[in-house]
């Protein structure tokens, strides 16, 4: 039985073995793989030292950078918890996370400090530590995020112990405001936190990803692999589709992560001579539309490994890396016992579709999915010995999955999950609304369209502008809707359930309102 360690052993390890070997490049800086660890002790001591005790959260609401991985990963060694923020949340959904999480401390960029002044409350938070991107003045009882990173680099004096919270990221909720999936800290084998890195690392790669550190993807699927597979990775500040391949080509990225639109967006660029003359070997893709797959292969010359994952899928990854059909994502390991169900959970015939559930392996200990204080929907998560993925596949018969739709009504735009309850909480807030129902339809760059229906109230003509000005001032950007119908009636079922199929089926018409025609100069908030 080999030896079991924790998270933080693994970083010692590497920073005892790699050294001065480049981790993370960014614009004008890199870091070791030593520097790096001691990134993470200086932040434990530093919390430390700010009066955060064991069983503490921190909030971590910043753009990509080291620091962002030295606090997420520090929290931990001192015994404390990471709360990640998607920096688009404004209002509502931003003070939800504050509060429901718990968090006690806050680390947040200048730029994004306006958002919490905006808030009628932000919970239990009793420090924040500002990070200054642009020189300038603290806001008044705010701290200088760099003082923690003045502390001992040290080992913390903390014994870590097993079970505790480490870490929660938020979904994107669907029925209601987002739950929070946590993770506890276990040892592990070693192999379990090299592993992933083995199915598709090589030793001379170096990664890159411009998707928000907030998001597991890049947390876990670029930082994390790259620290598993000792190799560096380029962190981008965020996508854009013009200057997307100048990073790559500098520093001779030979893999990257692309999400949901990422490719359209890149296929709609005026092609160049010099397209295929990248040193990118292998694109990590999730939700790759089928019709783009090979023509993206072929302009850039890349291989596309696609893969499916949830940060609350109870671990389940599964990854097509040549091996199946393009338009799947592969088969789940041969040792996973699974199936695709129907309403009632009886099993759907292959080519069917039905929802994906896999079986919880036999001496799994603690809780597959837990969402924080929420065991409703943690026993919900995972009923009767199987994880409910909430997702619709079908399988061919050899048993290849291909994605189908997401069981619930959240929708999917850019890349960021949208909970269709948090659309409508919103929109119901303008003055003249009297109900509405959000739902996604087909975008032309893959994934969706945010649609939203809309009763006016009784003798009201709606100004589908201000609405829409509201939207963006009460929503983070990617969830403004693109298209409005206004309806005289809703469907909905005899429980109240609106019909979001037939209304998805209906799509957008000849009579829809189009945001992008009629508002062409608006500006969303980002």
């Amino acid at each position: 039985m080999p030896d079991l360690i924790f998270l933080s052993d693994f970083y010692e390890q590497q920073a005892d073995k790699l050294g001065d070997k480049t981790y993370i490049i960014q614009e004008g800086r890199e870091t070791s793989f030593a520097g790096f660890n001691l990134g993470t002790r200086r932040a434990a001591n530093g919390l430390a030292e700010a009066g955060m005790r064991p069983g503490d959260g921190l909030a971590i609401m910043m753009g990509n950078c080291p620091e962002f991985l030295y606090l997420i990963h520090g929290t931990d060694r001192g015994g404390f918890y990471s709360v990640p923020i998607n920096t688009s949340l404004v209002y509502d959904g931003l003070q939800f996370v504050l509060s429901h999480s718990d968090v006690k401390y806050l680390a947040i960029d200048d730029t994004l400090y306006p958002k919490i002044v905006e808030l009628e409350n932000i919970g239990a938070v009793e420090k924040i530590f500002v990070r200054r991107t642009q020189g300038g003045e603290l806001p008044e009882g705010a701290y200088a995020l760099e003082t923690l990173f003045e502390a001992s680099s040290d080992i913390p004096d903390h014994k870590q112990e097993e079970g505790v919270i480490s870490n929660m990221l938020y979904t994107s909720g669907t029925t209601g405001f987002p739950k929070g999936v946590v993770t506890r800290t276990r040892r592990v084998p070693p192999q379990a936190l090299t592993g992933l890195a083995s199915l598709w690392i090589k030793p001379d790669d170096i990664l890159f990803t411009c998707l928000p550190l907030f998001h597991g993807n890049a947390l876990q699927l670029c930082a994390g692999v790259a620290m598993g597979g000792g190799v560096p990775f380029v962190l981008g500040e965020r996508f854009s589709a013009s200057r997307f391949w100048e990073p790559i080509r500098k520093y001779g990225v030979t893999s990257f992560n692309a999400l949901g639109a990422m490719i359209p967006i890149l296929m709609k660029q005026p092609e160049r001579p010099d397209d295929g003359d990248n040193p990118v070997r292998l694109v990590f893709s999730a939700a790759c539309p089928a019709n783009l797959w090979v023509a993206f292969e072929k302009r850039f010359n890349v291989q596309i490994m696609e893969g499916y994952g949830a940060v609350d899928g109870g671990g389940v990854i599964i990854m097509n890396r040549g091996d199946a059909p393009v338009g799947s994502v592969g088969k789940l390991p041969p040792t996973a016992e699974w199936k695709l169900v129907d309403e009632d959970d009886n099993e759907v015939p292959r080519g069917e579709i039905g929802e994906l559930i896999n079986k919880v392996p036999e001496g799994a200990s603690g809780r597959v999915v837990e969402y924080y204080k929420n065991p409703e929907a943690s026993s919900e998560k995972v009923r009767g010995g199987w994880v409910r993925s909430g997702d619709l596949f079908y399988a061919d018969e050899e048993g290849n999955l291909f994605f189908v739709d997401r069981k619930t009504d959240s929708m999917r735009r850019r890349g960021e999950n949208i909970s269709s309850w948090e659309v409508e909480n919103i929109v119901e807030k303008y003055p003249d609304v009297a109900e509405s129902a959000a739902f996604g339809v087909p975008s032309e760059l893959g994934e969706d369209e945010v649609m939203i229906h809309v009763l006016p109230k009784p003798g009201v003509t709606l100004d589908l502008k201000s609405l829409i000005q509201h939207c963006v001032d009460n929503m983070a950007y990617f969830m403004v809707p693109r298209y409005i119908d206004v309806v005289d009636e809703i469907p909905r079922t005899g429980t109240h359930r609106v019909k979001k199929a037939e209304l998805k089926k209906q799509g957008v018409t000849a009579h829809t309102w189009d945001r992008e025609k009629e508002m062409p100069d608006l500006v969303l908030k980002r």
